[in-house]
């Protein structure tokens, strides 16, 4: 730098100065580019890491709901098939029917009088007294007992269900509603049992009123531990509102799902005596919740979504109420002949009940011949790999063809036809059930069976445009799905997902939220997140929970599989040096597991990698025991336990009539054995006789089943071994 003269020392001293601050905003705004594709680069791996652990959460839902779904079509067989009476053994029909469905249960449909005269409400109780009509100020009460953690009494329970019965009947299949600019339209995604979530739309969004509609888009119940007190708060408020509250029914809303996924156990505990007779009539409300809303004959609102045979006008035509159970289709009366499930095809087609109760009491085995298959997981296997193939449909059963009233509706005006009569259940009425009820939106187009869930099926968007073209709407909105923000937006804006049970799968996975709908249609979302311990942490730490828990689960997963993962690797490994490279190790875990997970990302977190890049497969479970709370029991037979808990539980449940947690020795045995019938489990009778008589301590020739399956849980020896 050059300084005249004349310049004089100042001149020459703001020169420099000049050259400092460029220079010195020149390294500022590189230290800002620097940080910023730092923390975008942050902020991407956090993402991608909530992403996949969400993904391994609803992997593991999915590919439970499956196993759901084939256990349901397993107990319409048995029940098929032991509907007559045995001469072996006259009680074997009664184990093997629902509790839930049991029309002799005493007090389970008496008036409202008789309950007050046959139930009495102590004067210690200190909960809501209701008086029906309900008023604001019953629905007040409830609300206000609730956040205080108090129980409704049965007998207000059973009246409640009672009138709510009484109100459904009286809506059709397919409910039509209006906006207005001041009366905008809430609608709400699966709560599962979740209270806090809706006491948080009520504190944000106000209570259900003329001047605040709701539409919740069914699954309320199951995996959530107040899934009674919801159902209470919303039947209530659709008792004193009944043209502003609506009601979807939803897959969970189904006495089957109940069994395994928790509101069965819910109900049972928190009344007891009295829980058999609520869960009885809860069975009958399911069957009247309305199946779809339609809001200014635009806005489609059903729970699960549609498929390429989807027909609204049949939708509102048959008697939704024969549909006790979706699970469970109905099937023609003059029909001796049923075809099996899938996984029930060992025991001969037609065969008597007398001999199958041969077969399963161990006097006589009818196998037919070449229809064993290496086992149940491969037929598993087999499912997955077909889920693009169009051509293989779902299995219909035939249709009920017994006569009942028709039931009157009134027919509000819309582009969809609402005859006044219903005619009876068909096949394909169900099927168009399951579809609505069970389906999931995909980017690509087309229509395949879902057997991800093992129901419903897969939608492109040609498949929702068409319908909304054939129908005149707008757009669709379905629940069914977690999703992380709480909703989601497909088909080209055309469907919308709204979930509303916030920290789904764990605390802080996903938010929920909630729709506002005016005239103009256009949705405006609202998010929320019910936080207690999560709201002090930062963004890091709530993700690497998340990530903990998903993992935590997927070990369980693997563990469960232990054998067949073992022998998956080996194949690859023929020389047992106890490592193979990380595509065989995805490989053989998916051909297992077939959840169909990033394996070879999550490898580095599931097992540890040698020097050379390969995986030491062993390593899998490492980290991981089974605790025998019986030396007797073999290793194997252990596992077996474990993976299949669930639905031993539900099995357990079925068999024990008077809800005592109590089943008999030989009811245990013969437990195992139609399970055995059913997935082919290699386990022979003498191991289970020997654990039958281990596990029955006192010797009374009764088992605590809830507190033997209790017992058997994987255990993580090094909890924090990942945490750091």
């Amino acid at each position: 730098m050059v300084c005249y003269p004349d310049a004089g020392r100042q001149g020459c001293t703001l020169t420099l100065e000049k050259k400092r601050r460029k220079k010195t905003s020149f390294h500022a705004i590189k230290a800002a580019i620097l940080i910023q594709r730092w923390f975008r680069s942050y902020m991407v791996r956090l993402e991608m890491r909530r992403r996949y652990a969400l993904s391994i959460f609803q992997s593991i839902e999915y590919a439970e709901e499956q196993a759901q779904l084939q256990l349901s079509s397993f107990f319409t067989y048995m029940l098929d098939h032991f509907t007559q009476p045995s001469e072996t053994d006259p009680d074997m029909n009664s184990h093997f029917s629902p509790s839930a469905s049991d029309s002799s249960i005493p007090g389970s449909d008496l008036t409202m009088a008789e309950y007050e005269r046959t139930i009495e409400v102590p004067n210690s109780y200190y909960g809501p007294r209701l008086c029906f009509p309900l008023t604001t100020a019953d629905t007040d009460a409830i609300l206000q007992a609730f956040k205080h953690q108090q129980q409704l009494h049965a007998r207000y329970v059973l009246q409640l269900l009672h009138e709510t019965r009484k109100v459904l009947q009286q809506m059709p299949n397919i409910s039509h509603l209006s906006t207005s600019y001041a009366k905008e339209i809430t609608i709400c995604g699966d709560l599962h049992g979740k209270l806090d979530d809706l006491l948080l739309i009520f504190y944000k969004n106000g209570l259900p009123s003329e001047e605040n509609p709701y539409v919740f888009n069914g699954d309320f119940v199951d995996r959530g531990k107040n899934s009674i007190e919801i159902l209470i708060i919303l039947f209530a408020f659709l008792l004193v509102y009944p043209n502003h509250l609506h009601l979807n029914r939803g897959n969970h809303e189904d006495y089957i799902m109940n069994l395994r996924y928790g509101f069965t156990k819910e109900v049972m505990k928190k009344y007891r005596s009295y829980g058999k007779k609520i869960l009885h009539l809860l069975q009958d409300v399911y069957s009247w919740l309305p199946l779809a809303t339609i809001i200014d004959s635009k806005v489609l609102i059903l729970h699960g979504g549609i498929s390429d045979t989807t027909d609204l006008n049949l939708l509102n035509l048959f008697q939704r109420n024969k549909l006790k159970s979706v699970l469970k289709p109905l099937k023609s009366n003059t029909e001796t002949n049923s075809e099996p499930p899938q996984g029930v095809s060992c025991v001969e087609v037609g065969s008597h009940p007398k001999e199958v109760n041969k077969c399963l009491s161990g006097q006589d085995i009818l196998i037919k011949e070449g229809t064993r298959s290496s086992s149940a997981s491969s037929g598993r296997r087999q499912d997955r790999r077909d889920v693009t193939d169009v051509n293989k449909h779902r299995n219909l059963l035939p249709d009920r063809t017994s006569s009942s009233p028709l039931l009157e509706v009134q027919c509000p005006k819309s582009t969809i036809n609402t005859p006044c009569t219903s005619p009876e259940l068909t096949t394909k009425a169900w099927k168009q059930v399951v579809d609505i009820l069970w389906s999931d939106p995909v980017h690509q187009k087309g229509c395949i069976p879902n057997k991800y869930r093992g129901g419903g099926c897969y939608f492109g968007p040609d498949v929702t445009a068409r319908l909304l073209k054939k129908y005149n709407l707008k757009m669709l909105i379905r629940s069914h799905e977690c999703k992380q923000e709480g909703y989601e937006i497909s088909h080209n804006g055309k469907v919308i997902t709204i979930f509303s049970a916030s920290n789904y799968y764990a605390e802080g996975s996903n938010r929920g939220a909630y729709i506002k709908l005016n005239p103009d249609l256009i949705p405006r979302f609202v998010q929320y997140q019910v936080s207690k311990s999560t709201r002090k942490q930062t963004l890091h730490q709530r993700v690497t929970a998340i990530e903990l828990s998903a993992l935590k689960c997927l070990r369980e997963k693997l563990y469960t599989r232990r054998s067949e993962l073992i022998a998956a690797f080996r194949q690859y490994d023929p020389n047992y040096t106890g490592r193979i490279s990380p595509s065989e190790w995805a490989s053989a875990v998916e051909s297992v597991l077939c959840l169909a997970l990033p394996w070879r990302t999550l490898r580095s977190r599931l097992v540890h990698l040698a020097r050379d890049g390969s995986v030491e497969y062993l390593s899998s479970f490492d980290d991981l025991e089974i605790k025998l709370p019986i030396k007797e029991v073999q290793p194997s037979l252990v596992e077996t336990l474990c993976r299949y808990k669930a639905d031993l539980e539900i099995i357990f449940n079925m068999i024990d009539r008077d809800n005592s947690g109590l089943i008999s020795i030989d009811e245990f045995r013969q437990t195992w054995k139609l399970f055995n019938l059913h997935l082919r489990i290699n386990v022979d009778d003498d191991s289970i006789d020997k654990l039958a008589h281990s596990i029955d301590v006192n010797k009374d020739g009764s088992i605590d089943f809830n507190e033997f399956l209790e017992a058997f849980h994987v255990v993580h020896k090094f909890e924090n071994r990942y945490s750091q």
